[in-house]
């Protein structure tokens, strides 16, 4: 358990020195990777079966070219494309969220500067380097958690797309 331990304060000393817009980051990271976790669980177990039903409904029916029958089938497509996007839009809306709230605190640690130069009248350059530490560490971390989420959010929009065009194809109307 040494290595746990380690890891646990490295993180705990990352997490001081970034202040408190570092722990709001950190627990929009944890939101957003979970619903990434669940669309990828998602895709690669309950669409099949949500494709499979959709599938043997369009195929239970005798009929598939009058104007009832297209509006069955765009209504099959319509949930189905529902299930498929589901989420993608919160998770895109955490990715634009990242790098904002580093700014957040990039803010905060140039107010805890300006602080620091008020009180000591700009004199004491270690306390402002801290400051500056603390300015900067919130804005990479908002920027790498943004990064990782944009590779996910993209990688799920086109396993999403191919999906839905993957279920258009297979509800045919030509028997």
């Amino acid at each position: 358990m040494y290595w746990f331990d380690t890891a646990y304060e490295a993180v705990s000393r990352f997490m001081d020195m970034g202040g408190n817009v570092l722990w709001l980051i950190a627990i929009l990271l944890f939101a957003m990777w979970t619903l990434i976790f669940e669309r990828v669980w998602y895709f690669n177990t309950g669409w099949k079966s949500d494709a499979g039903k959709a599938i043997s409904t369009w195929e239970g029916r005798t009929e598939r070219k009058s104007w009832e029958a297209k509006q069955i089938r765009e209504k099959l497509i319509s949930q189905a494309r529902m299930q498929i996007n589901q989420y993608l839009p919160i998770i895109k809306t955490m990715v634009a969220l990242c790098p904002l709230l580093g700014l957040l605190g990039t803010v905060t640690g140039m107010i805890e500067v300006f602080n620091i130069m008020a009180v000591t009248g700009g004199g004491d350059a270690k306390s402002m380097a801290g400051g500056v530490s603390r300015a900067t560490i919130p804005t990479m971390a908002g920027m790498v958690a943004a990064l990782s989420g944009v590779f996910a959010n993209t990688y799920l929009m086109r396993v999403a797309d191919r999906q839905g065009t993957f279920l258009e194809d297979n509800l045919t109307t030509d028997h």
